[in-house]
Formats: C-alpha cells, sequence, structure tokens
C-alpha cells in the first residue's frame, strides 16, 4: 500500500508531466489528501484516473531526473490508459462520420525529416485514415477509427520513434515556446561566450600578433581553444546531431547530415592536432559555424512563433469557467469543459461567450471580431446561433448550449489553420526535396573534393572538403518556403481570411477566369418577403404562410432565410427531403390526411404542373400540392455594397468574371447589369454548374466562388475555391479559402497577399539556390577558409528569413 505522502516536484513544474506550469499556475488536482498543481486538464483527469486506480506508488517510485523520459501513464494503464477515456477525449478530439481527429503537440521535432518519419510509422497503424504532420508548428493531425485503434497505442507509436506527444492545448503554447526559445538561448550563449574567447586567440595566431612565441606556448593557445570548443560541440550543437540521425533514419538525410559531419570533423581534427602539436586547428570555426547556425535556428523559431500564435491566442481569450442555469433561476459557476450539449448559461455584459449556442434572450449585441477581425457590433435575435469566442457587448443574456470545446466554430477555425500550415504548396514541396537531394550531391562532391585535393595538395585537402561541406549547406533552402508560407498564412488570418490549401498560395496568380454564384455571393443574401400571391381557390394566406415556414425550417438556402417567421400558425409537415437545386417535398399532415407537398423553384413545381405559368414575372419560390399550386413568392435581395468596385477592379485586372446561378435567367441578367458582368449561365442544377467550370479548366486554371448547399460540387472541383463565413457547411468544406468577413472586398486584399507571398517564395527559393550554386566552385577551388564558409552559409539563411519576414507587415 502506498504512504500517505508523495514526493514533491520541483516549484513551477507541473506535478504529473514535470513540464512547466502556466503562469496563472495551472490547475489543482487532489491526491491523498493534499492539493497538487498541473498543467492542464489533460494531466488532471490522468492524474485523478491514476488516483481511482490506486495507482499512486506511480508517482512515488518514478525516476524525475530528466523530465522528457518521465511515463505519462503507469505501466499498468498502458493498455487501458486515461487518454481512452471518452469524456477526456471530448477536450481535445474531435468526431465526424465515424472517426476521431486530434492535433498532437510533438516535442523534439526539428526538421521535415521528422515529419516524414512520423508520417510514415502513424500511417501503418491499422485503422488510422489520416496523418499531417506540421514541421513548422511541432504539430501533427490524425483521423484515426477509433474501433479499430485507440489514441493510446498512437501516443506509444510516436513514443517509440523517440519523440514526445500530447494533446495540442493551444492555452498552453505560449509556455512551449518559452521553453523551446530557452532551449535555443542558453545553447546561443554558450557558443557565443566560447566563439569570442576562441576568436580572440585565433586571430592572434593568424596574424601574426603572437607569431614570435614558441611552440610549447602556442600549442598552450591551442589547448585552451579546445577547451572553450569543446562544450560548444557538446552541447551548443546537441540539436544538429539529433535532427541528422533522424533524418538518416527517415532515409532522407537533410542539412545537419554534412553540419555534423563538418563539426564534428573539424573538431576531431583540431583535436588531433593539438594532441601531437603539429598541423593547422580550426577551433574558432567549430564555435563560429556552431553559433550562426544557432542564430539561424533562433530566429526561425520566433518566426514560428509569430505565425502560429494568433490562431492560440484565440482559444486562451476564452473563459475557463461559465455561470451555468440551474433550479429557480438561479445560477451556479463550473469549468468550461465541464459544459454539456443542452446547458442553458448566462453571459454578462463585457464577457465572453464560452460556447456556441442558441440565443435564448430577445435580442443581442455581439463583437465577432476574434473570429472575423471585424470590430463592429454584430445584431443577434431569439434562436439566431452566437459563437464562442464573441464578446456581448449590451445587457445579460441566455444561451441553450450547442456545440462545446472541439465542435465549436472556433475549433474549427483553429483546425483549418493548422490544415493550411501542413499543407505545403506544390514549389515548398519542390524546394523541399531539392535540399533533400542537394545534401547527397554536396556528401558526393565533398568526397570528390578530397580526393582531388589528396592529390593537389595533401595538406590541405581535409581543410578544403571542410569549407565545401559548410559553405554549401542548404539551410537557406530548406528555409525559403516554410518561412514564406507560413508568413502568408499568418497574413492572411489576421486579415479574417483561412487558407485551407496552400496551392492556392501559388495557383491564384495563374487564375485569369473567376466564377461567381449569385445569391449570398454577389448579393448580400439577406432576403425580405417582398411580393406574395396565394391562389385562394385551393388555400388562404395564413395556411400558405404556415406551411411554407415548416418546409423551410429544413432548408439551409439563403431564399429560406425570410420565409421561416412569417406567422405564428403553425402547420404540420414530415419526411422532408431536400432535392439539390430544386428545393424542399415533404408529406403535409392536415385533417387526417396526408398530403405531398413541395416548395422550391419555378422547374420544380412545374415537375408536377407543366402547364403552370407564374402571375409574379419575378416570382423565385413556388409553393404547391400535387394536385394545385398553392402560391408564388418574390423574395428580394440586394447587392454587397462592396460587390461593383470588386469585380471591377478583376475584371480591370485581366480576370473575365462569369455568374453561374441556379435562378432564372432574369433574374440573373438584372444583376449581371449591374456589375457589367457579361457571360451568365442561368437556370443551372449543381451537375450543370459543374460542367461549365470543368470544360473551363482545359484553358487553364479557374476559380469558384460561391456560398451555397448547391455549390458544394463545383467548389471541390475548382482549382482555387472561396467562400464565405456563413456559407452552408457543405460549401465550407469544399472550399480552399473562407472569408470570415463576410465581405466581397476581401477577395482583393487575399489577391495581393497571395501575389507577394508567391514572390517571397520565388525570391528565396531562386536566392537560395544562386548561393548554394556559386560558392560551390569556389568552395571546391580552396577560395573560402572555414570560418568565412561559416559566416557566407548563415548569411544567406537570414537573408531567406529577413525576406519572409516582409510578409508579417
Amino acid at each position: 500500500m502506498a504512504s500517505s505522502t508523495l514526493p514533491d516536484v520541483p516549484e513551477g513544474l507541473c506535478f504529473h508531466c514535470l513540464q512547466p506550469l502556466p503562469e496563472d499556475g495551472g490547475y489543482p488536482v487532489t491526491l491523498h489528501n493534499k492539493t497538487y498543481s498541473v498543467c492542464c486538464y489533460g494531466c488532471q483527469a490522468v492524474a485523478e484516473t491514476i488516483a481511482q486506480q490506486n495507482l499512486l506508488h506511480f508517482y512515488q517510485y518514478r525516476d524525475t531526473s530528466n523530465p522528457l523520459q518521465v511515463p505519462l501513464v503507469p505501466e499498468e494503464l498502458q493498455q487501458l490508459t486515461a487518454y481512452d477515456d471518452e469524456q477526456l477525449q471530448q477536450q481535445f478530439t474531435r468526431s465526424e462520420d465515424g472517426l476521431r481527429s486530434i492535433n498532437l503537440s510533438i516535442d523534439g521535432m526539428t526538421c521535415s525529416a521528422c515529419a516524414w518519419l512520423i508520417e510514415q510509422h502513424l500511417s501503418r497503424l491499422a485503422g488510422v485514415q489520416q496523418v499531417q504532420v506540421n514541421a513548422t508548428t511541432e504539430r501533427v493531425a490524425i483521423r484515426w477509427q477509433p474501433d479499430a485503434v485507440k489514441l493510446s497505442e498512437i501516443l506509444q507509436a510516436i513514443a517509440e520513434l523517440g519523440y514526445r506527444a500530447l494533446p495540442f492545448q493551444a492555452a498552453n503554447q505560449e509556455q512551449e515556446f518559452k521553453q523551446r526559445r530557452r532551449y535555443f538561448v542558453t545553447r546561443l550563449g554558450v557558443a557565443g561566450l566560447a566563439t569570442m574567447q576562441v576568436m580572440m586567440l585565433a586571430i592572434g595566431l593568424y596574424f601574426g600578433v603572437v607569431s614570435d612565441l614558441d611552440a610549447e606556448l602556442r600549442q598552450f593557445m591551442w589547448w585552451i581553444s579546445l577547451f572553450m570548443a569543446t562544450p560548444v560541440l557538446l552541447y551548443s550543437a546537441q540539436p544538429f546531431y539529433i535532427s541528422a540521425i533522424r533524418s538518416i533514419q527517415a532515409g532522407q538525410p537533410n542539412m545537419d547530415v554534412p553540419v555534423t559531419f563538418a563539426l564534428l570533423s573539424a573538431y576531431g581534427a583540431s583535436a588531433y592536432a593539438t594532441f601531437i602539436n603539429e598541423g593547422e586547428v580550426y577551433f574558432e570555426s567549430v564555435a563560429m559555424f556552431t553559433f550562426f547556425l544557432l542564430v539561424g535556428r533562433y530566429f526561425e523559431l520566433l518566426a514560428r512563433q509569430k505565425a502560429v500564435s494568433a490562431a492560440a491566442n484565440l482559444v486562451k481569450l476564452l473563459p475557463a469557467i461559465a455561470q451555468r442555469e440551474i433550479a429557480n433561476g438561479e445560477y451556479e459557476s463550473v469549468a468550461v469543459n465541464r459544459l454539456q450539449i443542452g446547458d442553458v448559461i448566462q453571459v454578462l455584459p463585457g464577457a465572453t461567450i464560452p460556447a456556441d449556442g442558441e440565443l435564448l434572450s430577445k435580442s443581442a449585441g455581439v463583437n465577432e471580431s476574434i473570429l472575423t477581425g471585424e470590430s463592429r457590433l454584430v445584431n443577434k435575435y431569439q434562436h439566431e446561433t452566437v459563437l464562442a469566442g464573441s464578446i456581448n457587448q449590451n445587457q445579460a443574456i441566455r444561451i441553450k448550449v450547442s456545440a462545446i470545446q472541439q465542435q465549436t466554430v472556433l475549433a474549427s477555425i483553429i483546425e483549418l489553420q493548422d490544415l493550411a500550415l501542413s499543407r505545403k504548396p506544390k514549389l515548398a514541396r519542390v524546394a523541399e526535396r531539392m535540399a533533400s537531394k542537394f545534401v547527397v550531391r554536396i556528401l558526393m562532391l565533398a568526397a570528390a573534393t578530397f580526393l582531388i585535393w589528396t592529390i593537389i595538395d595533401p595538406a590541405e585537402a581535409f581543410w578544403v572538403t571542410l569549407s565545401v561541406l559548410v559553405a554549401t549547406c542548404p539551410c537557406a533552402l530548406a528555409l525559403a518556403a516554410p518561412t514564406a508560407v507560413t508568413g502568408a498564412i499568418h497574413k492572411l488570418n489576421k486579415s479574417g481570411i483561412l487558407l485551407r490549401n496552400a496551392d492556392v498560395l501559388q495557383i491564384l496568380p495563374d487564375v485569369k477566369t473567376v466564377f461567381v454564384d449569385k445569391t449570398g455571393t454577389l448579393t448580400t443574401g439577406e432576403f425580405t418577403l417582398q411580393q406574395l400571391h396565394v391562389y385562394k381557390e385551393h388555400a388562404d394566406e395564413i395556411t400558405v404562410k404556415a406551411l411554407a415556414q415548416a418546409l423551410e425550417n429544413h432548408s439551409e438556402h439563403p431564399l429560406a432565410a425570410p420565409l421561416r417567421h412569417l406567422t405564428e400558425a403553425r402547420e404540420s409537415v414530415a419526411d422532408v427531403q431536400n432535392e439539390a437545386g430544386y428545393g424542399l417535398q415533404a408529406n403535409w399532415r392536415t385533417d387526417g390526411h396526408v398530403t405531398p407537398v413541395r416548395i422550391g423553384s419555378l422547374r420544380f413545381i412545374q415537375q408536377w404542373h407543366p402547364t403552370f405559368s407564374p402571375k409574379l414575372t419575378s416570382a423565385q419560390v413556388f409553393l404547391a400540392t400535387s394536385q394545385h399550386v398553392l402560391a408564388e413568392m418574390q423574395v428580394g435581395d440586394k447587392l454587397r455594397h462592396d460587390t461593383q468596385a470588386t469585380i471591377a477592379a478583376m475584371q480591370a485586372a485581366g480576370i473575365e468574371v462569369i455568374m453561374l446561378t441556379g435562378d432564372r435567367l432574369e433574374l440573373a441578367e438584372q444583376i449581371a447589369e449591374q456589375l457589367n458582368i457579361k457571360h451568365v449561365f442561368a437556370n443551372l442544377l449543381p451537375a450543370d454548374k459543374l460542367d461549365k467550370l470543368t470544360s473551363a479548366q482545359i484553358d487553364g486554371p479557374v476559380a469558384m466562388i460561391g456560398d451555397g448547399l448547391n455549390d458544394g460540387p463545383v467548389l471541390a472541383q475548382a482549382d482555387v475555391s472561396i467562400t464565405f463565413g456563413h456559407a452552408a457547411d457543405l460549401a465550407r468544406t469544399a472550399a480552399d479559402v473562407v472569408l470570415l468577413r463576410n465581405q466581397f472586398s476581401a477577395l482583393n486584399q487575399f489577391s495581393e497577399i497571395t501575389s507577394k507571398a508567391r514572390k517571397i517564395l520565388r525570391q528565396n527559393i531562386l536566392w537560395a539556390l544562386i548561393y548554394n550554386i556559386g560558392i560551390l566552385p569556389v568552395a571546391m577551388a580552396g577560395f573560402v577558409t572555414p570560418y568565412i564558409a561559416a559566416i557566407g552559409m548563415s548569411l544567406s539563411s537570414l537573408i531567406v528569413l529577413l525576406n519572409s519576414l516582409r510578409l508579417y507587415r
């Protein structure tokens, strides 16, 4: 039986995982009547499970000397780990179509070779459907079948490769970056101090300041240099060794392979010369090379942090406590992660809404800037949806919770950002493959250089070869694409534009044809019922309104919105079927009878009544039973205020704009005439839209802008597909780009950022290639010393980083 006390951990560390606690002190967990602090809800739940299973001896006998090697759960829970608990998984997983998805933080990932290794290893697990590793954010997105493989088995598979994986907690990301910064800063400090000391001695030796010293004193200075360079080699350069070993393990040698070889070779040869007191030493090159490489990695880390911190800040702004309604109109304070769907919560003025839900109060004014970047007040009315992260502005409101934690719109936005960062554009993938192949060729050329110089001048062969390895290290080429892509995604996110497919950065500037939907895309989608004609010989107006209202409550089409609140009267419909591009069909139950009924387009109604001709020439919505037409309705819409200027700018840039709509031709032509759109295709079904777009793709890439349920197929087919934040779920799922602000003018900003990103991406790759190819013959000819090679290589990487940082302005 375990004793009544557990060993303490160092102050400021999580009692469970031994990682740093958040600045607010973390979360409490009670074990053996004593309260301990842990860093997140995950650790809290695992610790509670360990206590419930009477396994507290896990904490008493574990080895805490190396926090990164401490197991997350006892051996007894390896097969039934706490991370498999359903309630716990709700906090960090999403469920869709029978699959679970999760974002894991990976500790120890350093490059794309690490990402490739993890992807290959996890893809072999039965039940794992998709693995996408993002080396930039050090995270992996996984979709799996929970009945085929457990989450604990996935975590164990990653651990087998030597990496530490935990469910990603955005609130802890800042702490993780601080830890990474500290990791680099300490190594930079050691390398910097050693470099200054060794360079002082080296300058004296190289430039003859102490040339009159005898051999013994010179050897003594060499020994001092050896002493100063050793901690640099063993401690500061450690990240490069780990990365090189893992890349070789993955079968994709990265830039750290020649770096490691150069460092070890230079140090080994210099140490040998010091021991025998003969030859040349380059300890200053070892220290300087390591220092400059670490500077580049440190700036790369800062660039990563800047790119991904926006998404993390979204979650950090959510409250930790919610006010849940209990009996008699009273409220209790509960942790947000304890909320359940169906709970009623109260949100006070100025407070942040903690979960998605249905507004129960009559109205509310909310600020959705955290989601859209637009700070203006948005008015919400009873039964409308309010989103987690919005700020309640006016009075206290009541909300019925409809989505919590990973199921909220905010969580899906963050998931889309992560997805964009994990998907590399084609040019980035090409650069990555070039860098990998370049490493192999460098090693081959270095071997050839050594053989040639062994014949020319054996004494210089080693040092010339070392200069080749250092000078041609493809660091700049490896950084060229990731830094540009993350910068572009960061800029787009700040502008309220979500990118799901990074290939868009490369494709969009080549698009010369743009197809646009009409309703809800060119127009506001805010419809009102302007005219209603009722065939009174078949139904009265109240019945028509109630029946239309009952049917349209099952539709997401923009035309349905103003028809959902027509009357207080109620009619009953059942077996509702949505016919994409046509309308809705159902069974109308009245007076004990069941009557088939339809609401939708003229074409849909004419399938039942072929000779019917509408009374209202501009009517778009028709209501009919299988026996009679009951009513026709004109639902009015208006152009978005920024559509005309945006379309004109696109046309001025040489882009042809074509309208595709399922609406009637006369209605579409009215809008097209206002926007000076020459080509209009109306009365189209989803399949017709798809045919038009596919035909146009023969002449080059095309873009599609739409937001309706029936736009899903054509959005999926387009080379670049764009939709709005208010769009139907199917449209958002199919689109490459989501404009959260729901403003058509955001297209101009998107095009501008995309063009600039592609330009910078190409500049980075071109510069990296010019430098690496240009320096190679110079280094092979023996005109570059090792320390000059280190400076040149580092400067080329810094140029790429600084060029990419232009995207952050």
